[in-house]
């Protein structure tokens, strides 16, 4: 049956408006939380010093969430997706382009997380029936198609806000006693005081703290959207996706810091005591991580073409990123998703500069030429930052030089944006 409404173009209707301060912050901190977060914790030191590590972590935690739960509060405000949101600043024609490019990099990097979870089920039981990585990809993607059956909304108020944060919270407790009581029997002051080799900047370091909470930039307008005020969707937003960035750097930090020269992050999690039950939650929460890429791929794909419904689409790229999961050699891409994700840095610092300050624009343009040039303009500084001077980071310049320029572009007629 044929859809003749765009539902991912128009905003929500009051009914569908449900998600109050603690949902915003439950989802955002579930969201917040994976083995790929850690992972990437681990990357810092001892690129840098602890002290530093730390520091950047914090910082660059606050910064990121902060630039999402903005995006967050306009996606609330305005009750648009994040194809709507593309859709009132780059115009209908043009918007296609960053739409189009955001369903690649989503149905990537559900892709990538199938695979993460398969190869930290096969670490947890190399010799059980599941130490077929066929059959573990089949398992987590048959749990990821099961879960696109299901309401969004009934999803994160009824399991994720009741059972699902409670459980990941007590496993990040749980894993953060364990290595805390490592690093003490090793040395906590040793530890804190440990310098860096000099590999990476400050600058750099908070630059790869940025670099997870703003790639949930093209996403989390899909749920914000749903909100019942902005005020309790920025706040939630931010709160929620913080916390969890901080801890997880920081538990990245400290696993790699008791382990051995040639142990990798997963082997040492089950090294720990109680190890092998607090990663199988965290790997379960996990599966939360590729639901919400999967679900936003559907809503940009509906966005797209509305003759199949957002659930029809979301079934179809679950059972698509199944399949990619088993023949891609998704480890060598990753840079290729990193190299993609940095286009919506610069795009949503023009997302921001026109419609971050209690304005949306009004025009009925296929392209608006402005936002397009600020966009390219800001690809060419993300890209130019890392390969001309990476110790300065490239999200934030990116980002500074797209938000002045969306600013200094908006058009002048404009209309007050939904409270």
């Amino acid at each position: 049956m044929a859809h003749t409404t765009n539902e991912s173009l128009t905003p929500v209707s009051d009914e569908q408006r449900v998600f109050g301060w603690y949902s915003h912050a439950s989802l955002w901190f579930s969201l917040g939380v994976g083995l790929l977060v850690m992972q990437i914790g681990a990357y810092l030191v001892p690129a840098v010093g602890t002290q530093d590590a730390l520091l950047a972590i914090v910082l660059g935690s606050v910064l990121g969430a902060g630039l999402l739960a903005w995006v967050a509060k306009i996606g609330c405000d305005s009750g648009l997706s994040s194809a709507g949101l593309m859709h009132q600043v780059f115009g209908s024609g043009f918007a296609r382009l960053p739409v189009l490019l955001n369903i690649v990099q989503l149905i990537g990097w559900t892709t990538f997380e199938l695979v993460v979870m398969r190869d930290g089920t096969l670490a947890m039981a190399p010799d059980s029936a599941w130490s077929s990585p066929v059959l573990t990809t089949l398992l987590w993607g048959g749990v990821l198609t099961l879960l696109m059956m299901s309401s969004m909304l009934g999803l994160v108020r009824s399991f994720v806000s009741r059972f699902g944060l409670p459980l990941v919270v007590l496993s990040l407790m749980w894993l953060s006693w364990q290595f805390l009581g490592l690093l003490q029997a090793q040395g906590l002051q040793a530890f804190w005081d440990k310098p860096g080799t000099g590999e990476m900047g400050f600058l750099s370091a908070v630059d790869l703290v940025i670099a997870m909470p703003v790639s949930w930039l093209p996403l989390i307008a899909d749920y914000a959207r749903h909100g019942k005020n902005g005020r309790s969707a920025l706040s939630g937003s931010w709160v929620g996706y913080a916390i969890a960035n901080i801890w997880c750097y920081a538990l990245g930090v400290m696993v790699i810091s008791v382990s051995a020269p040639d142990a990798n992050l997963v082997n040492t999690l089950l090294l720990a005591q109680g190890g092998l039950l607090a990663l199988g939650l965290v790997l379960l929460d996990e599966i939360d991580n590729a639901y919400g890429d999967v679900y936003s791929a559907a809503v940009n794909s509906h966005s797209l073409w509305s003759g199949f419904s957002a659930r029809s689409w979301g079934l179809g790229i679950a059972v698509l990123c199944t399949l990619l999961a088993l023949f891609l050699p998704m480890h060598s891409l990753e840079p290729f998703l990193l190299m993609l994700s940095s286009v919506f840095v610069p795009l949503f610092g023009v997302i921001l500069g026109r419609l971050g300050f209690g304005s949306v624009a009004s025009h009925s343009h296929k392209i608006d030429i402005p936002a397009a040039a600020a966009w390219l303009a800001g690809v060419a500084v993300f890209h130019a930052c890392a390969q001309l001077a990476p110790q300065w980071g490239s999200a934030l310049p990116s980002l500074i030089v797209t938000l002045l320029m969306g600013w200094l572009t908006r058009p002048a007629t404009a209309t007050v944006s939904r409270a």
